[in-house]
């Protein structure tokens, strides 16, 4: 079986999911759709794009307040890119508003096309976005939300394993001493092993998620 599926949100915005044509997100409440996938014992990691022509710069809190009230700890976000081949590169195209170079990583702060929004307002709104969504208090605040509501069943007994101490061992090291939010990992350890013991291991899994996505995302 699976633990976790991937959603393409896309936008809390009406006005950009009909630009992008994800009519199949008009019709919904996207937080209680993406509540019901969780409660099923699935992780939902949803994918968001900011950039549309339909964006404005109130779009950045949309987005930050949506992922942390949803839950969704792995949240992709990037710029939107117009690839080769597709209605948005040729309507870009048409109205002159391509740059020649297309890096193929949405996160990495460049776009391939002249945004509507001010260029320097969109990378800026983004950056903040990043920040609102992983930097230490809200992602781990997201988190333990998360495992709070989560009920965890064991198909069969855990069995520890030597490279579940090691990697238990290494994130103490890494996150527990090194990290600048040690303080967090230290109140996510305890409160999971205190009242959610059995989201233990998914707490340290996660803690290890947001190092990762601070790494990537150069926020550390």
């Amino acid at each position: 079986g699976f633990v976790s599926v991937f959603v393409g949100i896309e936008s809390p915005d009406l006005n950009s999911l009909q630009e992008c044509h994800k009519v199949q997100n008009l019709k919904r409440d996207l937080l209680a759709s993406v509540r019901r996938i969780q409660q099923t014992g699935l992780e939902v990691t949803g994918g968001f794009i900011v950039g549309f022509d339909n964006d404005s710069p109130s779009i950045f809190k949309q987005q930050i307040d949506f992922i942390q009230k949803s839950r969704i700890i792995t949240a992709m976000v990037g710029l939107l890119n117009a690839p080769r081949h597709t209605r948005l590169y040729q309507r870009l195209k048409k109205e002159g508003r391509l740059l020649p170079h297309l890096s193929g990583n949405n996160t990495d702060f460049t776009m391939n096309f002249v945004p509507k929004m001010d260029y320097k307002i969109l990378i800026k709104g983004y950056r903040r976005l990043i920040e609102g969504i992983y930097s230490y208090q809200p992602y781990y605040q997201r988190v333990k939300n998360y495992l709070a509501e989560k009920t965890f069943v064991l198909k069969r007994p855990f069995r520890l394993r030597l490279y579940h101490l090691q990697a238990l061992l290494k994130s103490i090291f890494l996150l527990g001493i090194k990290d600048k939010g040690r303080f967090y990992y230290w109140k996510l350890f305890f409160w999971s092993l205190l009242h959610r013991p059995t989201s233990f291991p998914q707490a340290i899994i996660f803690s290890i998620y947001g190092y990762h996505f601070r790494k990537v995302l150069r926020l550390r």
